[in-house]
């Protein structure tokens, strides 16, 4: 036998405790690792998450353990076992040393399961805000702020929701921004007037854009809002880290107006670019606004004066370990803890609270007259307030005065809010509510250009949502956006390039292929769905293809890895190995022998139809709640686990249903589409009744040397000149029809036409 007894000595610094191995033969022969810790009274674990199972044995003492949001007291004897990913620290909240052993070790099916699981850090037991940050009421939303925080966190929430999360998707207008103002004198009206007037415009165009929002605050027509705040900037200039002092300023040179944000330009002291005051676009750092090179007031053109100020500081530097530790618990991108690490490694850091203006609210503090609160900590109570507000409107007792450490936060922002939004914000809170500590994830965007150049409200240089989006556009933007938004690098909107997308993609490929099916389903099923029969190795194979396409969807929705590129890109291949597998079965659909087998087919392509319905809700819940009203299945649904079939003999309506664009007013077809489908079904051998018109040449079976016969058959029939790539685009029977009537003179489109009658 073999005894380890801890004594304090050969210990070193890991995870912020102190650890040390337990004698080598005390565990050397159980494979796995072991050690000694000890925290000692008032210290805190670093938080952390590891692939290994872990197990602790607590020796002596006492204290919090926290997982994944969950509080916990241990104490002596307590034993405690760590699932692999669980994000985990503790605190020592006795007076003698928290002693415990722990060991650990690799179980690679174990952590495959945790990391592949729809819902992990215990969301499904505890409440979950998704937050898209909070626009500016100085404009409109145009498809730049859609692709970005606002679709984002909305496909989120409905993707979480599907899978039984209690989660929310909170919005507001950020009111005091010292923008509003700007544009309320550009405009001829009042701060609060703009604000007002933009805040009700934007929550306009989000609900055109199909964007549930669960609590929206105007936080300047919230009656509650004011003290709110004042009681949370009481708190804050209460911390150590919160001081009045002196501070570099500039003012305009002929009003003395004091200039910050929106009111002075000039160049980032850090990256040269030109910038306007507090942040800088291009390189994410703050500045000082004094330390703008070359400034210059927007109010009167001309060079600053300098001069100081007395205002209220936060010393961000003093809370550099409590930023880096709450970067250690949820999702950060790595740019964020990059620019916290080249901000925080300078020296100090003050970040203004207060700043002299007229737009905002004062403090209840006399010591800043003239002075109102800054809008980032604002901003930052307004995340803890709609908590509040909303715990109010659904009955859960949410303080906004009382964080609780099981509230997840997930922040949706752009790339120019990565200093404040995971950097200052939580700094702000550690300072205010010193024993919460936040469990936020961040997803970040870059910006989203227009034709190659920024969007731009002030320039006007944007599409507007409320110009772009109705019942009928809807889905395809979503579905766009989602595949070209600007995930961790800056993207393009070309609305030329849209309209392809549309028209070739959706209109053509995706209805297309959906009309065909439904019109099979009418002619060889009177409508119902067919039960599946025998399977072949082609079936099978499709059917681990659509398992694979589910897996890549819940991950592209998951938390961990949310991405709406990845999430667009499997709905679009989903669609594209339907396609595909239904034109290589084709060939043998109607061969009597092998009905049994057609019947399979059948019911995969409706299974994918099902899974495209059901999966596609979070990107495109218009278009999924209609597809799946055609293909039987209830409004109501939740995320799948497995690849299901529609069930035997359920009525099928998905012949005639336009699920992109507007449907015409009447069936106004090609004349020359009845003869073409005669001349389709000739060289293909299909029956005079087998229904080809929303179905593409490939879908139908063609081979490349059938294409080639009916490019002849063409050619002579119509005496003009039918190039193959015409034939084999993609388009259905009818898209070719349609193509073919643009070249051809009237009297051979007629003559053809009344052949075709």
């Amino acid at each position: 036998m073999d005894i380890s007894t801890f004594t304090g000595e050969g210990l070193s610094r890991a995870f912020g405790i102190d650890v040390a191995a337990l004698d080598p033969g005390a565990a050397g022969d159980l494979g796995v690792g072991a050690s000694w810790g000890r925290v000692a009274p008032g210290v805190r674990s670093l938080t952390h998450q590891h692939d290994e199972t872990e197990v602790w044995v607590l020796v002596a003492g006492g204290g919090d353990l926290v997982v994944d949001g969950a509080e916990h007291q241990i104490e002596a004897g307590a034993v405690v076992r760590f699932d692999p990913f669980e994000t985990h620290y503790v605190t020592n909240t006795g007076e003698t040393d928290l002693v415990l052993a722990s060991f650990f070790w690799r179980d690679t099916a174990r952590a495959t399961a945790a990391a592949g699981r729809s819902v992990r850090r215990r969301f499904g037991e505890r409440p979950v805000f998704v937050f898209s940050s909070a626009p500016t009421p100085n404009g409109d939303l145009h498809l730049g702020h859609l692709a970005g925080p606002f679709f984002a966190a909305d496909a989120y929430t409905r993707f979480q929701r599907m899978n039984g999360v209690r989660a929310w998707h909170l919005c507001g207008s950020d009111d005091y921004q010292n923008y509003v103002e700007a544009a309320g004198a550009k405009e001829g009206r009042s701060a609060l007037d703009t604000a007002t007037h933009y805040s009700g415009r934007i929550r306009e165009t989000l609900a055109a854009m199909d964007i549930e929002v669960h609590q929206f605050t105007a936080t300047s027509a919230d009656d509650t809002y004011p003290d709110g705040l004042r009681g949370f900037f009481g708190t804050l200039i209460a911390s150590d880290s919160v001081r009045l002092a002196e501070a570099d300023a500039l003012f305009d040179p002929e009003s003395g107006r004091y200039l910050f944000e929106s009111g002075v330009s000039g160049k980032c002291p850090s990256c040269g670019e030109t910038t306007g005051g507090n942040i800088c676009e291009g390189c994410k750092e703050p500045n000082s606004v004094a330390d703008l090179v070359d400034p210059v007031s927007a109010e009167s053109g001309a060079a600053p004066r300098r001069g100081t100020v007395r205002r209220y500081q936060l010393s961000l530097h003093e809370l550099a370990d409590h930023v880096r530790d709450h970067h250690r618990k949820g999702r950060v991108p790595s740019s964020v803890k990059e620019l916290a690490a080249r901000v925080l490694s300078r020296g100090p850091v003050e970040v203004p609270l207060t700043h002299p203006a007229g737009w905002g609210l004062p403090p209840a503090e006399s010591a800043v007259d003239g002075q109102v609160i800054w809008s980032w900590i604002d901003y930052a109570y307004s995340i803890l307030h709609g908590v509040g507000a909303l715990g109010a409107h659904t009955g859960e007792e949410w303080r906004a005065d009382e964080p609780d450490a099981d509230w997840k936060i997930v922040h949706f922002l752009g790339a120019d809010g990565s200093f404040f939004h995971p950097i200052v914000v939580p700094a702000l809170y550690r300072a205010a509510h010193p024993e919460w500590a936040p469990d936020i994830d961040y997803h970040i965007n870059e910006f989203y250009l227009l034709q190659e150049s920024k969007f731009s409200t002030s320039r006007r240089h944007a599409v507007w949502g409320r110009d772009v989006l109705g019942p009928e556009t809807v889905d395809a933007y979503r579905l766009y956006l989602a595949l070209t938004r600007p995930e961790g690098r800056r993207t393009n909107f070309d609305p030329d390039e849209f309209d392809a997308f549309t028209r070739d993609t959706l209109e053509t490929r995706w209805q297309g292929w959906l009309a065909g099916l439904g019109e099979r389903i009418v002619r060889d099923h009177g409508g119902k769905v067919p039960d599946a029969g025998v399977w072949t190795p082609e079936h099978t194979a499709f059917l681990a293809r659509l398992t694979e396409r589910l897996a890549a969807l819940t991950r592209s929705l998951g938390a961990d890895g949310f991405s709406l590129n990845s999430a667009a890109a499997e709905l679009l291949g989903l669609v594209e190995d339907t396609r595909a597998f239904a034109a290589a079965e084709s060939a043998a659909a109607h061969v009597g022998d092998w009905a049994d087998e057609a019947r399979t087919a059948l019911a995969l392509e409706l299974a994918a139809a099902r899974l495209l319905a059901t999966c596609g809700t979070p990107v495109m819940p218009r278009f999924a709640s209609v597809l799946a009203e055609a293909l039987g299945l209830p409004a109501d649904r939740t995320w799948p686990h497995t690849v299901d079939l529609v069930p035997a003999g359920t009525a099928v309506t998905l012949a005639g249903r336009v699920f992109f664009g507007a449907k015409p007013e009447s069936a106004a077809e090609s004349p020359l589409l009845p003869w073409l489908s005669g001349v389709v079904r000739e060289v293909l051998r299909l029956p005079a009744d087998e229904p080809v018109a929303h179905l593409s040449l490939t879908e139908l079976g063609m081979q490349s040397m059938q294409a080639v016969a009916l490019q002849y058959q063409l050619t002579d029939r119509l005496d003009a000149d039918v190039p193959l790539e015409t034939l084999l685009n993609g388009g259905d029977v009818a898209g070719l029809a349609d193509t073919l009537v643009k070249d051809l003179p009237e009297d051979v489109v007629r003559k053809h036409a009344e052949v075709g009658r």
